[in-house]
């Protein structure tokens, strides 16, 4: 009895074994072959979609804005979010550009420019403003406050003095400085708009004599101490307040 059932078993356990070898057979022949692996710096990257520049981007609102006037709000919200911040920003005039060009002509009057960026922008810098731009004679700048901005003017103006005791009379390098603050829309880093800038501009551009520095009554609320002259000015039908800074 003994025998027969050991013999029993092994045959059990043949039929067993050759039970698996066939669904291991049919397994391989339906397991699709693997995948050779790829180095991930060598993959194909996919297309990431290109944002819109913030100019871009703002053009795309305020053309929704004109389409859908019915949604003035929203969009006012979105642009607000999208772009506003609260700066300080300086605005510098070189003085004597139709004089100067009038008589040594617009090559000379570059070279000038040239010139006053390399001594005003470094200065911008290292008060820990930025500039925005430059456009031809002028030039843009933001700062987180006004005191900053302040100091730069200063100095601006007495690196100019500095530099002008050693060039011609008619070479000389001068400014005007128009300081604002308030909320800017920042497009990119590149441009901005606000009233301030605004202000600062006409201040910098049409108010402030060479050598001087006018703040308008926004900015000049967040100097503590200073000597400072105010003075109403008439400004598109309007009269503001500004302060010119004695120095």
């Amino acid at each position: 009895m003994k025998a027969g059932r050991g013999a029993r078993a092994k045959v059990n356990s043949k039929a067993r074994e050759k039970a698996k070898a066939k669904v291991g057979a049919k397994t391989a022949r339906k397991r699709p072959p693997a995948r050779k692996r790829v180095a991930a710096s060598s993959k194909p990257r996919r297309p990431r979609a290109q944002a819109l520049h913030p100019r871009g981007e703002l053009e795309r609102l305020l053309a929704l804005r004109n389409d859908h006037p019915e949604r003035l709000s929203d969009i006012d919200q979105r642009i607000h979010e999208e772009f506003a911040e609260t700066h300080a920003v300086l605005v510098l005039d070189m003085c004597g550009f139709s004089r100067l060009t009038a008589r040594y002509g617009i090559i000379h009057f570059l070279s000038m420019i040239h010139r006053l960026h390399g001594i005003v922008l470094p200065i911008i810098r290292a008060n820990g403003g930025t500039v925005v731009k430059t456009e031809a004679d002028n030039v843009f700048a933001v700062f987180p406050d006004v005191p900053p901005a302040v100091a730069t003017a200063i100095q601006i103006q007495e690196r100019l003095d500095a530099a002008n005791v050693f060039l011609p009379e008619d070479w000389d390098l001068h400014a005007s400085l128009g300081i604002g603050y308030g909320e800017l829309l920042m497009i990119g880093d590149d441009d901005m708009y606000g009233n301030e800038m605004n202000l600062a501009s006409k201040l910098g551009e049409d108010i402030a004599g060479r050598g001087e520095v006018f703040l308008s009554e926004a900015a000049h609320a967040r100097v503590a101490g200073g000597n400072y002259e105010p003075r109403q000015i008439p400004i598109s039908a309007m009269t503001v307040t500004a302060y010119k800074l004695l120095l």
